[in-house]
């Protein structure tokens, strides 16, 4: 059985369907990704699968529970990383994982170990008797990935886990994670627009546009279908149309202040492309990312979209709705 089964889950909002129609499996230990941008129905999803926010139509399964008739038995099997901070700054970090395990209603001594560990596992126990307000952003990230694990959960959702933090932050965010999957064998399911994150983390993805999954795989394979290399050029009379003729051109599209094409074997092709184009003021060769693969399957960057809001929007306007 899988760890998450999705069957035609809906969410309307009035006219607007955020989520249409999923249909997904997630197996047990898999590190899933859902990738889009602003909008596209991501947090959305996870809103449905931790019980959040009730579905329009379409059934879930979460560690075999259904998220409508058995939210309970969904929510003490997983553990939440929001997409906004929701520690308590006035508390430290052991009292905001205390208060986690009582909420949990974990016995006293398993309370005290397991904050032990998960203190060691995002490297704060020299700064758990700190109050939280004092934390840097990526401390307090690190001290939410520590209270979702609290409860030994056998599946972790994380939404946007490295959203605002800087470079260095979210490799060190992205090592407890892979750390997580390797070592606890815990299923989880992150959200991001990062393309890179997703690359590095997720065993698969789905690239989700506008509620609908509009491709599904591994980063490597996804990335191995679009097949070649990027070529990006800054040729200002050069005739698009003639350039897609080319037998070895599979894909072209204007990008910024030039031209994007895709190319197999751009080594061998390079110079007969750059003939066909004429003057050319600027040429890059690079080889193909998830951002090419986003681009070919919505036809539109990552980047474009409305916003979508975080956790907490969304669910303060569900609760207005009803």
């Amino acid at each position: 059985m899988p760890a998450i089964a999705i069957h035609d889950l809906t969410k309307m909002f009035g006219t607007l369907a955020a989520v249409d129609h999923l249909s997904l499996d997630i197996e047990e230990g898999e590190v899933f990704g859902l990738l889009g941008p602003n909008g596209a129905g991501k947090t959305t999803t996870l809103l449905m699968l931790t019980t959040l926010v009730p579905p329009s139509s379409g059934t879930a399964t979460v560690n075999g529970f259904d998220i409508v008739a058995e939210p309970d038995r969904v929510r003490k099997s997983i553990g939440i990383v929001f997409q906004d901070p929701s520690s308590d700054e006035t508390l430290t970090g052991y009292e905001n994982l205390e208060l986690h395990g009582l909420l949990y209603d974990m016995p006293a001594d398993l309370r005290e170990q397991r904050i032990k560990e998960v203190l060691a596992l995002v490297g704060l126990e020299d700064r758990k008797d700190d109050m939280v307000k004092k934390y840097s952003g990526g401390m307090r990230r690190r001290l939410e990935l520590a209270r979702g694990l609290m409860h030994q959960p056998k599946v972790l959702f994380l939404d946007e886990p490295t959203l605002g933090l800087d470079p260095q932050t979210r490799e060190h965010i992205w090592a407890y994670i892979q750390r997580l999957a390797k070592e606890k064998n815990i299923t989880i399911i992150l959200t991001t627009h990062y393309m890179d994150e997703a690359d590095r983390l997720c065993d698969r993805l789905a690239i989700v546009d506008q509620g609908k999954i509009a491709v599904l795989g591994t980063p490597s394979d996804l990335k191995r279908e679009l097949g070649g290399d990027i070529i990006h050029l800054r040729a200002p009379g050069c005739d698009i149309e003639a350039i897609r003729l080319l037998p070895f051109v599979t894909e072209v599209h204007a990008e910024g202040d030039g031209i994007s094409i895709t190319v197999q074997d751009a080594g061998r092709h390079l110079q007969e492309l750059l003939n066909r184009a004429g003057t050319v003021d600027a040429v890059e060769v690079r080889p193909v990312t998830l951002e090419d693969v986003f681009l070919h399957h919505t036809g539109r960057a990552i980047r474009e979209g409305p916003a979508e809001g975080g956790w907490a929007e969304k669910v303060m306007a569900a609760g207005a709705r009803r």
